[in-house]
């Protein structure tokens, strides 16, 4: 017997006030149907993973039907009901086709039901469901049970539980593709398509040799289940087909023969796409903080021919303290509704995604009837502030597939300022390296910015014009002698020398600089600042069958000091030709027949043994192993998990790629990377852990192959706690080994350290002395303290000359130390407040007197560098006018680092207002009064 699941749609079950995620799948057998639902862990990949929890029959009192709303919000979920006999569920369904399809997927197998009474067929008797019966917790129709309660049923089919790898993870639109070339897409009115999951068909192996006989349904994979011409006529009622890359590859089944047909379906599909042009329009705008008071349409609607893909990007939406510090604004919903409004009048479009980080925000719309092409929506976001990690500076992206086409939009606001080149430089090379997408995909690459297809890059990259006469640039300007005016660009003289945006291409500019102007203007800045004009609005571009048509800026829009730029892309799309893929398919699956045998995989490893000499805090090293398939047969390679281990590898570690397919004669580069942050520091400084591990390389069908990893790391103040810090007067590479472990463990243990009583500890680490006295003779005036990144270059100088005492002045800029500051108090085991004292200053943040007692009982040393810490933030706001410094931001920036959460904090519900608590904690000490 075969059960075909029809269709699988991940979407929740109502039950009161809780949301539980459901896997629920459409299956029939022998013309019967039914629809079970699997609850699941968040990914799931294996049988394990998920427990079939209910089973209704599509029997003759099945109703399934959509709940209309009074009201419709934007992109909101779709509310279906399924009612039988014993059954009243209430389901929530994400946007957009898929779950289009799988209610008319369910809506066919009711009319099947009532043609089959309606010409005198047998009545349905669901004898195949009767073994499902003794799987655990889920329910089966009461009145099925009755009926048949004599029957013995067969051992549970546990190949049921594969539908759960047909959907895993959590991608906001995973659309699929029907038959034909021109098709109506499913999608509401207000033209958002979010979290459709995909279309899984497969073939269930037998259920039980003694079951009747149930109708064998050849996979989707398979050419057999498509239709060979595709009518105009048939394309309402068109099956979904797998033929596209994105449902090849967001079908993750994990085994070998499954993963070569992807992987080949994918090197061979230039035999089965052909290329279709699409307009795509990117613009990007630096609001200043301001409220959507005028049109958009002269921006977004400025030409006559309507385009089928929007990117659109901001930065600077809000320039409040609070969403600096608390990541949240209202005006995200104004711009979001302004742009909705603002799209071409002569066409109809869906919100895809959109992303905010602080003041950035990125929409992704497309035309409705392309909607249903989209799939493995994904995104991420970069901060690049403070610390690496705060979002007023830095990136957001959105990464999808169209058709066959990959395609990543990024939008980033990078460092300000004329002299902040090196800064802007590694604002860039920090998002290309840490904006990572989430993957249900072929675990064969890891999915950066620069593995996709086309990219298109805006944003206000700040790049400025570097002239030092501002007349004679506005001459230029006048004269619209814009190429003369490009040899002074900063961006175009550094792609050419510092290697960034290598590869990209922009168009020329034949508009005048974007920034400054007057708010309400065209004129240039008269402000007493007189900024000169520059550039800082730019869309960039790579990747092949990608032609810029138009660029240009619009002076129309007055409301900031920038003003809008946009640009109109023709894009090849690679989109599938389906007797093409059939046969491509066919021939992959004869190949692979051909090749099946008893032959075991063998690889080659270029090394097996590697070494990281001298490994140091927050500092990437990297080494290459090439492994390389020598034997006759596709091999699948993972690194396992070892016994009693949590992973294949220890937490300072990372192999990328760590699993992945390779064909015969075929070879992959497998990075390994050693980064020691603030969570192994420690053990690694108290020598309870070593750079030191062994991997198990782990073939399919073949054997085990070891690779050894060793290296040494070189103690640092950075992971290090205060009580140790305290009692050592020396640089810590100078200390034994022996004695900061001695030192940690007594600290860790919370010890007292009497046993050093002949010794008088240092009042505060020399190393936090060492940076704000440094800060407190240099800095008090410096503009944007504590909120402009230093450069990581600066920071490894500074890093090591705290922990060698070599030079014995401190390196690098203001910025770059004070980031220092931050990171050594960032990477303290225990915090300046005690984890055992956190909810004490939670609660005492009503008055100045409750939170100077929660200080008094604070360790000494913890005490002196608290209130050592505080003196000098009170010394700099003193200068605030110039350093433009002020209480709210201090506070949160220092509440968020000495105030932490204990690590075993469970609840997260209230960490808005924990983190505002923490702020009004230290407020008190820095005002020294209440409020």
């Amino acid at each position: 017997m075969f059960l075909d699941v029809l269709y699988a749609v991940q979407g929740t079950i109502q039950d009161g006030e809780s949301n539980d995620s459901r896997i629920i799948g459409l299956v029939e057998c022998n013309n019967e149907y039914a629809v079970f639902m699997y609850a699941h862990r968040r990914m799931a990949v294996i049988a394990e993973d998920v427990s079939l929890q209910e089973i209704v029959p599509v029997s003759e009192d099945f109703v399934i039907e959509e709940v209309i709303q009074d009201t419709h919000v934007i992109g909101s979920d779709t509310t279906v009901k399924i009612t039988s006999r014993d059954v009243d569920l209430e389901l929530q369904l994400p946007f957009g086709s898929q779950t289009r399809i799988f209610l008319q997927e369910a809506r066919k197998a009711c009319e099947e039901l009532l043609k089959q009474a309606a010409t005198g067929g047998f009545q349905p008797q669901f004898l195949w469901l009767l073994k499902y019966r003794q799987n655990k917790g889920f329910q089966l129709d009461r009145s099925l049970g009755r009926k048949y309660a004599n029957c013995i049923p067969s051992s549970p089919d546990q190949k049921g539980k594969k539908m759960a790898s047909k959907i895993s993870g959590d991608s906001d639109l995973l659309a699929v593709q029907h038959d034909g070339e021109k098709r109506d897409s499913h999608t509401y009115e207000d033209g958002n398509v979010e979290s459709t999951p995909e279309k899984y068909p497969l073939v269930m192996e037998s259920c039980s040799e003694s079951s009747a006989s149930c109708s064998a349904h050849p996979s989707a994979m398979r050419p057999d289940k498509m239709k060979p011409d595709i009518t105009d006529d048939m394309v309402r009622n068109a099956n979904v087909l797998a033929t596209s890359k994105a449902q090849i590859l967001m079908m993750p089944q994990f085994g070998l023969r499954d993963n070569l047909i992807k992987s080949e379906l994918l090197k061979q599909e230039e035999k089965y796409t052909y290329i279709r042009n699409y307009r795509i329009f990117a613009g990007t705008y630096n609001v200043n903080g301001k409220s959507p008071k005028e049109d958009l349409k002269p921006w977004l609607s400025y030409d006559a021919e309507p385009p089928d893909i929007y990117c659109i990007g901001f930065q600077e939406i809000d320039l409040s303290k609070e969403t600096f510090l608390f990541n949240d604004t209202p005006k995200e919903e104004e711009w979001f509704i302004a742009v909705s409004e603002s799209l071409h009048p002569l066409a109809s479009y869906a919100k895809i995604k959109h992303i905010r980080m602080v003041g950035m925000m990125l929409l992704l719309y497309v035309r409705k009837e392309h909607a249903e092409f989209v799939t493995e929506v994904e995104m991420d976001r970069v901060g690049t502030g403070i610390m690496g990690r705060m979002g007023n500076k830095g990136g957001v992206s959105i990464r999808f597939q169209f058709h066959n086409t990959t395609l990543c939009i990024v939008n980033s606001h990078l460092a300000a300022h004329t002299e902040e080149c090196d800064r802007r430089n590694q604002d860039y090379k920090d998002i290309c390296s840490r904006m990572h997408f989430i993957q249900s995909t072929l675990p064969l690459i890891n999915l950066t910015i620069m593995k996709h297809d086309m990219i298109i890059w805006l944003g206000d990259l700040n790049y400025r014009i570097c002239h030092p006469d501002v007349e004679e640039i506005k001459k230029l300007i006048a004269a619209k002698d814009y190429a003369k005016l490009m040899k002074y660009d900063q961006l175009a003289k550094h792609i050419e020398e510092s290697g960034v945006f290598q590869g990209f291409k922009e168009g020329s500019i034949n508009f005048q600089p974007t920034y400054k102007y007057d708010i309400g203007s065209d004129h240039w800045d008269t402000s007493e600042k007189c900024r000169v004009p520059a550039w800082c609005d730019r869309i960039l571009w790579k990747g092949s069958n990608l032609e810029e048509l138009e660029y240009r800026s619009h002076m129309a829009l007055k409301i900031s000091d920038h003003k809008p730029v946009s640009a109109i892309f023709q894009a090849g799309i690679k989109v599938v030709n389906e007797e093409l893929y059939r046969k491509t398919y066919e021939n992959i699956v004869r190949q692979l027949d051909r090749m099946e045998n008893d032959s075991i995989p063998s690889v080659s490893l270029s090394k097996t043994e590697f070494h990281f000499d001298n490994v140091k805090f927050m500092q990437l090293q990297v080494q290459t192993l090439t492994i390389a398939n020598t034997g006759l047969v596709p091999c699948q390679f993972e690194f396992i998990t070892k016994l009693n281990e949590p992973s294949y590898c220890k937490p300072w570690f990372s192999a990328t790629p760590s699993k992945g397919v390779l064909i015969e004669g075929e070879r992959i580069e497998i990075e390994l990377e050693v980064y020691v942050n603030k969570l192994t520091a420690l053990s690694l400084n108290m020598g309870e852990d070593r750079i030191e591990d062994i991997l198990i390389l782990h073939l399919v069908r073949g054997k085990d192959y070891f690779v050894a990893i060793c290296g040494n790391y070189l103690p640092s103040c950075f992971g290090s706690s205060l009580q140790a810090l305290c009692h050592m007067k020396e640089p810590i590479r100078e200390v034994k080994p022996q004695r900061i472990q001695e030192l940690e463990i007594m600290a860790k243990a919370n010890i007292p350290f009497n046993s050093f009583a002949d010794e008088m500890p240092l009042d505060v680490p020399k190393e936090i002395w060492m940076l704000v006295d440094h800060l407190h003779r240099n800095a008090s005036l410096q503009g944007d303290l504590f909120q402009q990144p230093g450069l990581k270059s600066e920071f490894e100088e500074i890093r090591d000359c705290l922990d060698t005492g070599i030079p014995d002045f401190l390196p690098g800029s203001n910025h770059s130390i004070t980031e220092a500051l931050l990171l050594l108090l960032d990477a303290l085991p225990e915090p300046v407040i005690p984890y055992n004292l956190y909810k004490n200053c939670l609660e005492s943040t009503s008055s100045y007197a409750l939170s100077e007692q929660v200080v008094s009982k604070l360790p000494q040393c913890h005490k002196n560098v608290f209130n050592y810490l505080m003196a000098f933030l009170r010394e700099l706001l003193k200068n605030a006018v110039c350093n433009n410094l002020d209480v709210p931001t201090l506070a949160s920036i220092f509440g968020a680092l000495m105030l932490r959460p204990p690590p075993n904090a469970t609840s997260q519900c209230d960490v808005i207002e924990n983190k505002k608590a923490a702020q009004v904690f230290i407020a008190h000490f820095l005002t020294l009064k209440d409020g």
